[in-house]
């Protein structure tokens, strides 16, 4: 799950070193030491996770390096074969099966997804215009991020009980707030719906259609949705911000944009077929997801061609994709000129997640994030929160509406869970699950007109809407 401008995402002490047998003096990537003290960083001093799992593929060969705990109190070691759910990185596999079912002449791009679901399933459409395989691999369909009808018996499991039901109501009623193709917005509704069209049209599950062109092929038998007895003994237990165990997430239809979980030594052979290292008959499927480009409008994330980002921090591109489900964060990313593929997994959701470090081990031009700054709660009269209860609009469809329960302020933004906020001054409030920060604009009467969201370094205003 990609963290933009205003998406809040809720995407130890044992150590494994395993360093490929060649030397690694001269890679492009830190030693197995200095990534091992990023790692000790995050998890000891920062209490940013509980466990971290990072995998280097270059010329040398490959390397893993671990630290931190199977579960919170738990001693066993993490390594190269743990397994982790690794979220909205599942999405590069769903582009992929799309990549290689144009190379075999089964779909081509410019298919419209209606094409592939039932004749009674009416798509959205726009200005003449439908929404094709293409948009939805790219991000630009302009399907929302969450359907609204995603409303979960357990928000611990979003997903779980979200059928094809649900999805053929939502498709059906939908209309469209922007035209198809001109805007990027990133959509796990977009990403899900692709899965579920191209396994419509292979005749089998999203599960078996990634086993039977992807992992099978290239040999991952640690990625997939469901686990042997085996492999769940090897599934890390995921763990939220506050570092407490949490359970895993479960798909149905929108398995697509999700539900893989899998290994850094899988992830790590993925990267190997996409860097050459690794021969294989998915190759032009490969490169030709790099062919395709479309602005994502955000110098952050640069560009996206079919279901990987593309940045350029600095001289050379890095293709990546990071995810995150509610106990696991994910990177998995790659340099071409150099060679040079990073995964990095944690059995921890943060705000501050892994990506920092698969994109600073890529690039060193690329900071590590800064220690959090600590925020104090303290007490404030309860009666000034009705003035800051409302909706207030951060973007186009996406409003972040604070609510009042007693003596507790609560902020909810579109699509996501309802979070408490706590005050550090009567106008000034912070997240415990997030880096972020809210700021209240007042009137005379103390009601307020607006406020700012501090996050990721931007601060973006909102003006309360009726």
């Amino acid at each position: 799950m990609i963290q933009r401008g205003v998406a809040l995402i809720f995407a130890t002490s044992l150590l494994t070193a395993v360093a490929a047998a060649q030397s690694v003096s001269s890679s492009p990537v830190p030693s197995n030491a200095e990534i091992r003290k990023i790692l000790v960083e995050r998890i000891d001093t920062f209490h940013q996770g509980v466990g971290i799992v990072v995998g280097v593929i270059d010329a040398h060969g490959r390397r893993v390096v671990a630290y931190g705990s199977f579960e919170k109190g738990d001693v066993r070691p993490l390594n190269g074969d743990t397994i982790f759910e690794i979220g909205s990185a599942t999405k590069v596999f769903t582009s992929l099966l799309l990549a290689d079912m144009v190379q075999r002449g089964e779909v081509t791009l410019s298919d419209p997804v209606a094409k592939y679901l039932p004749p009674e399933v009416k798509a959205p459409e726009r200005g003449g215009r439908t929404i094709t395989l293409v948009d939805l691999s790219t991000h630009t369909s302009g399907l929302p991020r969450l359907p609204s009808n995603l409303q979960p018996k357990d928000p611990a499991n979003p997903y779980a009980d979200y059928t094809v039901e649900r999805l053929y109501q939502f498709l059906s009623t939908y209309q469209l707030t922007r035209d198809i193709g001109t805007q990027f917005e990133y959509s796990n509704l977009g990403g899900g719906l692709l899965g579920f069209a191209l396994a419509r049209r292979a005749g089998m599950d999203y599960e078996a259609l990634v086993h039977s062109r992807i992992t099978g092929p290239l040999g991952m038998n640690s990625t997939g949705i469901t686990l042997t007895r085996e492999m769940k003994a090897r599934l890390a237990v995921g763990h939220n911000a506050d570092l407490k165990a949490v359970p895993n997430w479960d798909f149905q239809v929108l398995a697509g944009c999700g539900a893989l979980r899998s290994t850094v030594n899988d992830l790590l052979t993925f990267l190997a077929a996409n860097l050459g290292y690794l021969k294989s008959p998915l190759a032009p499927a490969m490169a030709s997801m790099l062919a395709v480009r479309r602005s994502t409008d955000s110098p952050r994330l640069g560009e996206i061609g079919l279901g990987w980002l593309v940045t350029k921090p600095s001289s050379d591109e890095i293709v990546w994709h990071n995810g995150g489900t509610g106990g696991y964060r994910s990177f998995v990313g790659f340099e071409p000129k150099t060679r040079v593929g990073v995964v990095v997994l944690s059995n921890t959701f943060t705000a501050v997640g892994v990506d920092d470090i698969g994109m600073h081990l890529l690039d060193s031009y690329v900071p590590l994030l800064p220690p959090p700054i600590e925020h104090k709660e303290i007490a404030v009269d309860p009666k000034l929160f009705d003035g800051y209860v409302g909706q207030y609009l951060l973007a186009p469809n996406f409003i972040l509406t604070i609510t009042r329960e007693g003596d507790k302020l609560f902020a909810q933004a579109t699509g996501q869970p309802k979070v408490q906020i706590f005050p550090e001054s009567e106008r000034e409030f912070f997240y415990k699950v997030v880096d972020a920060q809210i700021t209240f604009e007042t009137d005379s009467t103390g009601r307020a007109i607006s406020l700012t969201l501090h996050q990721n370094g931007a601060n973006l205003p909102a003006k309360r809407v009726e």
